[in-house]
């Protein structure tokens, strides 16, 4: 038997394993679904969301990404961006 991690999809019984799926299926997974809250620098805001306005280097920020990694929402506060998510419908989920 194979002992690799199984994942189920929305829409059948049969599990797939991990490493079948292409990058684009594993992004899909949990679309509109899930968020995932990530822990970011401040330097590192402008390369999730270019729109955002420069701000003080060196801030510990929260970001909400979608389940295929687009960004929702950042925020200074890991509560405030879990909120987010439950406000959407979104089941947030951290990503360390």
């Amino acid at each position: 038997m194979n002992d690799s991690p199984k994942i189920y999809s929305d829409l059948t019984e049969t599990p797939v394993a991990l490493e079948m799926l292409s990058p684009q299926g594993l992004a899909a997974l949990g679309g509109g679904q899930i968020a995932y809250v990530r822990p970011i620098r401040s330097d590192d805001l402008n390369r999730l969301f270019p729109q955002a306005p420069e701000i003080q280097p060196g801030l510990d920020l929260f970001a909400l990404l979608g389940a295929d990694g687009s960004p929702l929402m950042v925020t200074d506060s890991r509560a405030a961006a879990i909120a987010n998510a439950w406000e959407h419908d979104l089941t947030p989920v951290s990503v360390h």
